[in-house]
């Protein structure tokens, strides 16, 4: 099995096919942008988008919040050229970064959105991104993310352990972004955002491996009854 490419360099050669092999090849991705939409409150005005690549799940959004102001973040230069150059008249915000190291502010968005985009963290790398998040929405905020599950326990622990492999053996650093898929099971992804500060979390949609799940800073919500 060949080393896995660095997360910022494996995308930048991928951009020009990047769109129809979500959207074609990816079982659930077509499906998923729309539900991811569908699934956002009424009346929202800001968005965070992490990972936002090259805006696909954008499209539906924008059918839905014309006017709304997003924040989008992703490693990858020429994805976000791409995604500006879809939308050119758009409200958009797009930071070229690491979002688990910008900073996202607190009580800024009215919701946020990742699609997927987090299946190559270990856990403890998205706790601390979900409190983040958490933290920068605004009071009955959402964080509505469609994403790769594990099928068990086991399946998510041999990923881990064959990336542990891969970078043993071809000396990779650790504290480099790789691509490789260590998804967790959409249970261990809901304990993560409970124990980030989201109140209630719900798995709402599931296709083949590709999950939706929303979560709520607070009790009550326009999404979950």
């Amino acid at each position: 099995m060949p080393s896995p490419e660095e997360m910022r360099a494996f995308f930048a050669a991928r951009v020009d096919i990047y769109d129809e092999h979500m959207l074609n090849d990816v079982e659930g991705c077509r499906e998923g942008y729309a539900r991811m939409a569908a699934l956002l409150p009424e009346g929202i005005h800001s968005l965070l988008d992490l990972g936002c690549g090259t805006g696909l799940e954008l499209e539906s959004i924008f059918a839905r919040f014309p006017d709304l102001q997003v924040t989008g973040i992703d490693l990858t230069a020429e994805m976000l050229a791409k995604l500006r150059a879809k939308f050119p008249h758009k409200r958009l915000a797009l930071i070229e970064g690491d979002y688990f190291c910008v900073d996202l502010g607190e009580g800024q968005f009215d919701a946020a959105v990742s699609f997927q985009s987090l299946h190559h963290f270990a856990p403890e790398k998205k706790r601390a991104l979900f409190a983040r998040v958490e933290k920068a929405l605004k009071p009955g905020g959402v964080y509505v993310q469609c994403d790769y599950a594990a099928e068990s326990t086991e399946s998510e622990s041999r990923y881990f352990l064959e990336l542990a492999r891969l970078k043993r053996e071809a000396h990779l650093p650790e504290d480099a972004f790789y691509h490789y898929d260590t998804p967790l099971t959409w249970e261990h992804e809901a304990q993560l955002l409970r124990e980030a500060g989201f109140v209630r979390v719900e798995k709402v949609w599931k296709q083949e491996n590709t999950t939706l799940m929303v979560a709520c800073k607070n009790e009550k919500s326009e999404i979950l009854p």
